[in-house]
């Protein structure tokens, strides 16, 4: 008898020494979801009170859309008091349906869709502006690049974009208008981006296309294409598009802005301090912060991708004096949605909280 007792106790003490464990484990998974490499605020209580947001970024390890991972690991969301969820989808427009549907509360993508949602009768407006210029690359593979020497040679060719209504779509249809084609003279492939974009590529499956880095490095690395227009920097974008395009960005509903100012402000202030970092940081010292998954082709061809595409960057997210003008104009070149409609500019963007930053 007294060896069954001594049994049960054992087995209650176990017991409760694994729920205690369970216990333990899941107060720290709860504090995993916090920003990696926090300086501050990794107490529990914090992390309980922390304020949650949702943002769905049009892909991640982009380097154009940098600053949404770069921000969490620097601490800079958790410092405001915020518990942001970021998640990924391969292109812009995947995240602009993922925030239009209520499933996210921020995306991050580019500018242009704001113009192209208000034809559609939805509010959305960026609240702050990452870029102010592209940053996409038209490369066109070795195979092809005798036969396309310019965007007029786009007739009749495969090009590939992360998805079809993504802007890589949007810029590419506006090359072939400006350079006197129809949006009906090429195939837009949905080739989305990294190794799926480098293999479509390699296998023929379309001539050229349209993609950032860090997949625009590993191609060259690779020696599987040349660059035909390069958008990365505000030069470039003025050669392409006829001024800054105002890109990349943190965009959101408008009435859910109005209604959570406060959680806006404070997304609006990591944002920003990521940017002034970004701005006094070498690409060397920005990738070592990152995930080292993003470094598909090594950490100096990922250094390299980031020195590329730095240019694009704002330092203080406000949006360019004449960016919205340059992007309608692109998007009525080619989008019969835009072009008769009356766009109102001043309800896609807000510089509110980026210009509250201290």
């Amino acid at each position: 008898m007294r060896t069954r007792t001594t049994m049960i106790a054992l087995a209650g003490a176990l017991a409760l020494t694994t729920l205690t464990a369970c216990a333990n484990d899941a107060s720290s998974g709860s504090g995993s979801s916090s920003d990696a490499g926090a300086a501050t605020d990794g107490a529990t209580t914090a992390a309980k009170d922390a304020t949650k947001v949702k943002i769905m970024v049009g892909g991640l390890d982009k380097v154009i859309y940098l600053p949404a991972m770069l921000s969490k690991q620097l601490g800079y969301f958790s410092a405001e008091g915020l518990d942001v969820t970021l998640m990924s989808e391969p292109a812009g427009v995947d995240a602009t349906t993922a925030l239009v549907s209520g499933d996210v509360q921020g995306a991050v993508g580019f500018y242009d869709h704001t113009l192209d949602l208000q034809t559609k009768h939805k509010s959305v407006e960026s609240v702050v502006q990452f870029a102010q210029a592209p940053g996409e690359v038209e490369v066109v593979s070795n195979k092809a690049a005798g036969d396309i020497t310019s965007a007029k040679d786009f007739k009749g060719k495969r090009l590939g974009v992360t998805g079809l209504g993504s802007s890589t779509d949007f810029l590419t249809k506006y090359l072939a208008v400006h350079n006197g084609l129809k949006v009906s003279d090429f195939t837009p492939i949905a080739a989305g981006a990294g190794q799926t974009f480098i293999a479509a590529m390699q296998q023929g499956s379309i001539h050229a296309g349209m993609t950032t880095d860090p997949t625009v490095a590993q191609i060259l690395d690779k020696g599987i294409g040349k660059v035909l227009y390069d958008m990365r920097t505000p030069e470039g974008s003025r050669q392409a598009l006829g001024g800054l395009y105002p890109s990349s960005s943190l965009y959101m509903n408008t009435d859910w802005v109005n209604g959570h100012k406060d959680t806006v402000q404070k997304l609006a202030n990591a944002f920003v301090k990521t940017l002034r970092w970004m701005s006094s940081h070498s690409p060397e010292e920005i990738a070592a912060k990152m995930p080292a998954d993003y470094a598909q082709g090594g950490k100096d061809l990922y250094a390299q991708a980031i020195k590329s595409t730095l240019p694009m960057f704002t330092t203080d997210g406000v949006m360019p004096a004449d960016g919205p003008q340059t992007v309608e104009s692109v998007l009525k070149a080619f989008n019969p949605n835009l072009k008769n409609a009356t766009v109102d500019l001043e309800k896609t963007y807000t510089t509110e909280f980026v210009k509250n930053v201290k």
